[in-house]
C-alpha cells in the first residue's frame, strides 16, 4: 500500500515535470496540455480504481474523506478528461484546460505524498499544513477551469451533435449531449460547496488538532 501510495505521487509528478518542460521549451504557457495528453488520460482513468482501493477500502482510519464527495471529484475529472477535453478538440487549447491540469496536479501531489508520509507514521507538518490549506486556492481554481472549459465546448458540441441520439430510432430514446453538459454545470453548484466546506470543517479539525499537540509537548 506504500508503494502504490509512493508511485501515486510520483506520476503526478510526472506530468508536473511536463508541464515544466513543455514550458521551458516553447516558453509560453499556451497549448501545454499537449505536453502531458496521454500520461494525464492515463493516469486520470486508472484513479477510479485506485480511489477506491485508498479511499474506500485501506485508509478510512487514516484519510478523514467523505466517500461520496471524493467519488463525485474523481467521475468529474475522468468525465472532464475524456468526455470534454477529449471528445471536443476544439477546446484543447483553451487556457481553462491548463487551470484544471495545473490545479489537479498540485492537489495530487500534496495529498498523496500526504498519503504516504500518513502510512510511514512520520507526516511533516508542512504537508499536513499544504494539504489543508493549499486546496483553498486550489480547488476554486480547478472547478473555474473545469466549467470555462465545458462551456467552451457547448458551441461544437451543439453544433456537431456530439453524442446525442435524435428519434425517431428503434429505441424510441433520444438524448441531447449539449442539454447534459449544462445539467453536467448545474450541478457543481450543490456539490462543489459541500465538497469545499467538507475541506474547511477537516482543516479546523486537522490543524487545531495539531496545535494543541505541540503546545501540550
Amino acid at each position: 500500500l506504500f508503494l502504490m501510495s509512493l508511485f501515486l505521487s510520483f506520476r503526478w509528478l510526472v506530468i508536473a515535470v511536463g508541464l515544466v518542460r513543455a514550458y521551458l521549451a516553447k516558453g509560453s504557457y499556451h497549448s501545454l496540455y499537449y505536453s502531458i495528453e496521454k500520461p494525464l488520460k492515463f493516469f486520470q482513468t486508472g484513479a477510479l480504481l485506485e480511489e477506491y482501493l485508498l479511499i474506500a477500502k485501506y485508509l478510512p482510519g487514516i484519510v478523514p474523506s467523505s466517500v461520496v464527495l471524493t467519488a463525485f471529484q474523481v467521475m468529474s475529472r475522468v468525465f472532464l478528461t475524456w468526455a470534454v477535453t477529449h471528445s471536443v478538440k476544439e477546446v484543447q487549447t483553451e487556457d481553462s484546460v491548463l487551470l484544471f491540469v495545473v490545479a489537479w496536479t498540485i492537489t495530487e501531489i500534496i495529498r498523496y505524498s500526504f498519503y504516504t508520509f500518513s502510512l510511514l507514521n512520520h507526516l511533516p507538518y508542512l504537508i499536513k499544513w499544504a494539504r489543508y490549506t493549499l486546496f483553498i486556492v486550489l480547488y476554486p481554481m480547478g472547478v473555474s477551469g473545469e466549467l470555462l472549459t465545458i462551456y467552451a465546448a457547448l458551441p461544437f458540441v451543439r453544433q456537431s451533435g456530439l453524442y446525442s441520439i435524435s428519434l425517431p430510432n428503434k429505441y424510441n430514446f433520444s438524448f441531447d449531449y449539449y442539454t447534459f453538459l449544462i445539467l453536467v454545470m448545474i450541478s457543481y453548484i450543490p456539490i462543489f460547496p459541500q465538497l469545499y466546506f467538507h475541506m474547511l470543517h477537516q482543516r479546523r479539525k486537522v490543524l487545531s488538532h495539531t496545535e494543541e499537540h505541540k503546545k501540550s509537548e
